[in-house]
């Protein structure tokens, strides 16, 4: 076997994941014939049919023209039974000379250890790579944007890499934002503001004016958005949310922060700490429960319990339920009046229908 001809690769970086195969496969190939390119997705029902199969494409010697680079996704799926996880470790050390095999995991933004760790182990025992892949952001996504372009020709001013990062969603700081086609798009934008400016530096304004914002639509802010009781942000969000997640899920997302809130608040006078109750609640993580916390503090208990009656209700409407409205627009405007009725700051204690606080005589 020759030791760089196996690899795991993961990440949230579709475009240079691509990449990274594609070089690896140049490197094993050798200046030779190039490699065929064979995509597996794993699958649990077929996962014996699915390694036989993948056997007998790397573990035959090359003996005439190009061997085959195998690209396996979903490889968890292939390990789910023991005899199916024993069968594909068994495998690694047999991949042919000639012949290259690649783990591909689309992990989650920021993913420090891959997640089959036995085959990662397996691989990286056998002489071959292990490489996470993590989608650029903020100043790493401008720096990316001013290498490529620079690569291509491009002539970016100064400040108009960090204009199209932000434009593209590069600055959004929530854990959950989707990143896998950042890069992607940034490519493609740049490919287009140097058709733009052929003979030219593409400026600032340029980017402004050719980059259509796209921030990436993220739960965790939504939900962030109605605990912290912003209506206008949670308004916008969801706009940008809708565009790409289910309904159903929005409306699951919303429901297990409130709940969270109203257990929370539950907890908290019966439990020594915040931590205590925020454990309960099965949440380790100290600058959480301290977010989660601070945001419970602005709701009353029977705020809560309205705001997930609501929900209750929106969830018939998107599901279609009998006697509820249908159509995109009906569910829209639904989701709309859920945020107006519970997630504005509540008045006062004593105020009036102004806002102001009442005197008493």
């Amino acid at each position: 076997m020759t030791p760089a001809n196996t690899a795991y690769v993961f990440g949230d970086d579709d475009l240079t994941i691509d990449r990274v195969v594609a070089r690896f496969g140049s490197q094993v190939a050798a200046g030779g014939e190039p490699l065929e390119r064979w995509l597996l997705r794993g699958s649990r029902n077929g996962a014996a049919a699915q390694i036989a199969e993948l056997h007998g494409r790397v573990a035959t010697p090359v003996l005439f023209g190009g061997g085959t680079l195998a690209v396996v996704l979903n490889a968890g799926a292939l390990s789910v039974r023991t005899e199916d996880r024993d069968a594909l470790l068994a495998l690694i050390p047999l991949v042919a000379e000639g012949n290259a095999l690649v783990i591909v995991e689309q992990a989650q933004s920021g993913a420090k250890y891959p997640a089959q760790t036995k085959l990662a182990e397996a691989i990286r025992g056998a002489g071959g790579t292990v490489q996470a892949v993590p989608s650029p952001k903020e100043g790493a996504l401008a720096a990316w944007i001013d290498s490529e372009a620079h690569e291509r020709g491009v002539r970016l001013a100064p400040g108009a890499a960090k204009q199209l990062a932000t434009r593209i969603g590069g600055f959004v700081r929530e854990g959950d934002a989707d990143r896998r086609d950042q890069t992607r798009r940034a490519s493609m934008e740049i490919d287009k503001l140097g058709l733009y400016r052929p003979d030219g530096q593409v400026s600032v304004e340029d980017v402004r004016a050719l980059v259509a914002e796209a921030v990436p639509g993220s739960a965790w802010a939504l939900a962030d958005a109605v605990a912290e009781r912003d209506s206008g942000k949670a308004l916008h969000l969801l706009d940008t949310l809708a565009e790409s997640m289910p309904e159903p899920v929005i409306v699951v997302v919303l429901h297990r922060r409130i709940r969270e809130l109203l257990e929370l608040l539950d907890r908290m006078p019966t439990s020594k700490t915040l931590a205590a109750a925020a454990l309960a609640m099965g949440i380790k993580n100290e600058f959480r429960a301290r977010r989660l916390a601070e945001q419970a503090r602005k709701w009353k208990p029977d705020e809560l319990i309205r705001a997930i009656d609501g929900l209750l209700e929106l969830d018939a409407v998107v599901k279609g339920a009998p006697g509820r409205p249908g159509g995109d627009a009906q569910h829209r405007l639904a989701f709309a009046l859920w945020i107006g009725d519970h997630v504005p700051p509540a008045a006062p204690v004593g105020a009036g229908p102004s806002g102001r606080r009442q005197e008493t005589r």
